[in-house]
């Protein structure tokens, strides 16, 4: 059936996979029509699509210090797109961005704009260039074009503290479906996820991490527009609702002054005892905000957002692996086109979610109805079962109000098919979805930190004479441990789904963007220059998160600049550290500054 190479057949494969996951579906919705349980199917979803997943990285095992780093850098342009797309759509993208949507309405899409224009900074500014360096890291370029271990250190910190806090992010929501979908706490659920990813990583490197993201992106993207199609005509709003949205929101809007939008008390619902971290709905959903702080808090948002994107370790390492620097100027393109998939829908899966449990027309209107009738429903017992919903009857009149139900906004895309009354293997498909959302986002985040630490810390600076096998040993161990510690820190939840993936983008913003744009466009740029900026931009972020953050010292924070914003804090002071120290340094040797200049020419051979 397949003849040449694995490159040349890869159409014909994931063409197969894609078959045989339709298949696969197809099976599950039989089953369920004969009564197999609930449970069982969204177990299956599960465990079948994992299991794939580690079939691919051990089948994709690799001791050849090439393909554990950057994939052999043989990834063609629109794969490598897909599994970009599949590396960036992480479960904030797939889990929790449209329940924050769902919650927050207009101010949530913020996070959809940043993050697509970022793409437009990673292909302007930094993925060609950064190819055609030539190197395996970013820290390895850092390192590379300043010269010298103490700013190839700053870097590697950088790095791990953004991708860490990131990663936690993504073991979140492995936990949180996990929990739900297998019967089991939330606590155990993180470490199931964290065995899932490390059985896609940990042998193959990057070459398997590659390979498994496209067979995720494959699941994950099919498993978020089903639902959004199949809701859409049930509804009455056609097939394609991303063109019909503003008839959805209008509709939303006639609810919202149907019911009112009643803000809970602090006292209220510590009194009613409603578990920290769910929520009600009491922001309009359409509703922007008067005045200019408005503005800025979006404006704000997106651009750390926009350039927290094109700083990420874990997006960029991934136009290290495209054959060319031309492959790696079109796979950004195909990247977008991928994420635009999804990023177009999720307003539409927001609104339409919402729809379906406050319009009374609709036999899945929960909002209006008897408290015990509600109660009574199978996903809303399952949900509250597991502490992510909870229903307050703060009037005591027996009827849900608005403000009464209480959900936790990253649960909303995976309690969509229940709330909108699809049959249960929609819901297995989502979780399968959301599974793999996570778990390829995590796969790269946890390998940006360990190929970090594996290849600028201890082969870089510790033992340069160490062979491939040793290397590679060492960034498994690493990959492990990393991963462990993830597993630990998601299990505190100290902040939200999209608190973490925020803080991460703002670290990266704060010590990684301008080391990277300079280090391309600036030839003035020095290491004392680089170093002071990443430390610096770092130091200033981080200070001021600890100073507004609620989980800290929660004080006022200055100008509307919350701790989702800090990184307009250190970028600033980075960019201005980085400038006054360059300046203040002898300038870069004549070899560095034509290095420079040639790597600015976005074609010919790599520079190293």
């Amino acid at each position: 059936m397949f003849k040449g190479n694995f490159i040349d057949n890869l159409p014909k494969i994931y063409g197969t996979y894609t078959g045989g996951f339709l298949v696969f579906c197809l099976l599950m919705a039989l089953l369920e029509a004969n009564g197999v349980s609930a449970k069982t199917i969204g177990i299956l979803f599960l465990v079948f699509t994992i299991a794939i997943y580690a079939l691919i990285g051990i089948l994709s095992r690799t001791m050849q210090a090439d393909a554990y780093y950057v994939a052999g850098r043989q990834v063609p342009t629109v794969f490598n797109g897909m599994a970009t797309a599949a590396d960036w759509m992480s479960g904030a993208s797939f889990v929790a961005m449209a329940g924050g949507i769902f919650y927050g309405g207009y101010t949530y899409m913020a996070f959809l704009v940043g993050w697509t224009g970022g793409y437009v900074l990673v292909s302007s500014l930094l993925a060609p260039y950064l190819r055609k360096f030539g190197c395996y890291t970013v820290p390895d370029f850092i390192g590379t074009r300043y010269g010298g271990n103490l700013v190839r250190a700053c870097a590697v910190l950088v790095l791990v503290l953004a991708s860490f806090t990131y990663v936690t992010a993504q073991i979140n929501a492995t936990g949180t479906i996990a929990s739900r979908f297998l019967g089991i706490p939330f606590e155990l659920g993180v470490w199931v996820g964290l065995i899932s990813i490390l059985l896609c990583s940990m042998l193959g490197g990057m070459r398997a991490v590659t390979w498994t993201q496209v067979a995720q992106y494959i699941v994950l993207i099919i498993a978020y527009l089903l639902p959004i199609f199949w809701l859409s005509n049930k509804f009455g709003f056609g097939f394609f609702p991303q063109f019909m949205l503003g008839d959805e929101v209008a509709r939303l809007g006639e609810l919202e002054a149907q019911y009112g939008l009643v803000k809970n008390s602090a006292a209220d619902i510590k009194s009613a005892g409603v578990p920290g971290g769910l929520k009600s709905i009491s922001v309009s959903h359409a509703g922007v905000a008067e005045g200019g702080m408005a503005a800025w808090k979006f404006i704000s948002l997106a651009i750390c957002m926009m350039v927290g994107t094109a700083s990420l370790p874990h997006i960029l390492m991934r136009y290290f692996t495209t054959p060319s620097v031309k492959s790696a100027r079109r796979s950004v393109a195909w990247s977008l086109f991928f994420i635009f998939l999804l990023y177009f829908s999720a307003p539409a899966l927001a609104t339409l979610a919402k729809i379906s449990i406050l319009d009374p027309n609709l036999a899945t209107g929960i909002i209006g109805k008897s408290i015990t009738d509600v109660q009574a429903i199978g996903w809303v017992k399952e949900w509250i079962a597991v502490k992510q919903a909870y229903i307050a009857d703060f009037n005591g009149d027996g009827i849900l109000q608005l403000n009464e139900w209480f959900m936790r906004g990253d649960v909303i895309v995976l309690a969509t098919p229940e709330m909108g009354g699809l049959p249960y293997v929609i819901s297995g498909l989502v979780a399968a979805g959301g599974m793999a959302a996570a778990m390829s986002t995590a796969d790269g985040l946890i390998l940006a930190i360990s190929n970090a630490l594996s290849h600028d810390v201890y082969y870089k600076m510790v033992d340069p004479k160490a062979d491939v096998a040793k290397r590679l040993i060492v960034a498994r161990i690493l990959l492990v441990v990393t991963g462990a510690f993830g597993a630990y820190i998601a299990s505190m939840r100290l902040t939200g789904i999209l608190g973490s993936v925020a803080w991460a983008f703002d670290f990266a913003m704060s010590g990684l963007f301008f080391p990277l744009v300079l280090g391309v466009w600036w030839k003035r740029a020095t290491r004392q220059g680089a170093a002071a900026g990443m430390l610096l931009g770092l130091a200033a972020g981080t200070a001021y998160l600890v100073y507004v953050a609620p989980a800290f010292m929660g004080n006022t924070p200055w100008l509307g600049i919350d701790h989702l914003r800090f990184g307009l804090i250190g970028a600033p002071v980075c960019l201005v550290s980085m400038v006054v120290v360059s300046l203040m340094t002898p300038e870069p040797d004549a070899k560095t500054q034509a290095m420079v200049d040639e790597v600015r020419i976005p074609s010919g051979k790599t520079v190293l």
